[in-house]
């Protein structure tokens, strides 16, 4: 009779956490984020900060949650669990970014702040009102800020038209407090052959380039990029070599990106499994 040793612990594989809505059409928001942590290879974790009625045609209807729920969830994950990365997504009121920026100057890990302001469809996120708390209160606790082009415009005024002025948009956004800024470059005007996105830290530019796809189905992308980019930081990666990466997966979940119902697709967030 022979007897088998007791297996040895299985280490648990980074932690990342993600603050953000859900989209019921799961293409973006807090599922998007979540299918992301998964094809990095790292555990990912929630907190819910708002419901929304969501589909390939558009928000139909939103929710917020009240601020204890939020702080609940976040207390309970991080002071039991740990984290080695912070992804936010969509705050949608001042009161909310502001209890969300609390919270992160606390916790003493990478944050990537994805500053939504409207949805792939065009519906309004991001109360006009609450610009200020992102500007004075979110930016500042920011390892990295990823917001696209209507995004930077909202929050600095830069209107970028060329890749010059990606690096203008930079510079006002940095001037907000984030370590470092990516400015994705995605929605630049004409057609390019490629896709090209600005990270800096205002002493160091890294232009990130990628073969543009031409494909509609596209809903989640930003939420996408910010995950990614958390995950490689929870992976010990430096800023620079997450974005790299980042850009990597998102340029082929664009490529591999589906029809689903009526209006826009969602990106593929499982195309490494099926490449």
């Amino acid at each position: 009779m022979t007897s088998s040793a007791p297996a040895a612990p299985v280490a648990a594989p980074p932690r990342v956490l993600t603050v953000a809505g859900s989209d019921s059409g799961g293409g973006a928001g807090i599922q998007a984020d979540l299918k992301t942590m998964l094809a990095h290879g790292v555990h990912g974790m929630s907190v819910l900060t708002a419901v929304t009625a969501q589909n390939s045609q558009g928000v139909q209807g939103a929710w917020e949650l009240p601020g204890e729920a939020i702080r609940a969830q976040y207390r309970s994950v991080v002071d039991d669990i740990g984290v080695q990365a912070v992804k936010t997504g969509m705050l949608s009121s001042a009161p909310l970014v502001e209890l969300v920026a609390e919270l992160l100057a606390g916790t003493g890990a990478p944050a990537v702040v994805d500053p939504v302001g409207v949805s792939k469809h065009g519906d309004p996120l991001l109360a006009a009102s609450a610009l200020e708390s992102v500007r004075k209160r979110l930016l500042p606790v920011a390892t990295v800020a990823t917001p696209n082009l209507d995004e930077v415009d909202r929050l600095t005024g830069v209107r970028v038209e060329t890749e010059d002025d990606l690096r203008r948009a930079a510079d006002a956004l940095l001037g907000f407090g984030p370590r470092w800024a990516l400015i994705k470059g995605g929605h630049l005007p004409g057609d390019a052959a490629e896709a090209v996105d600005l990270l800096t830290d205002g002493t160091e530019e890294h232009w990130l380039r990628a073969p543009r796809h031409d494909n509609r189905h596209t809903h989640g992308t930003g939420c996408t990029l910010a995950s990614a980019v958390a995950c490689g930081l929870a992976r010990g990666l430096t800023v620079p070599e997450a974005a790299r990466e980042a850009k990597a997966y998102v340029t082929g979940a664009i490529a591999a990106g589906f029809a689903l119902g009526a209006g826009i697709g969602p990106v593929d967030h499982g195309w490494r499994l099926r490449a």
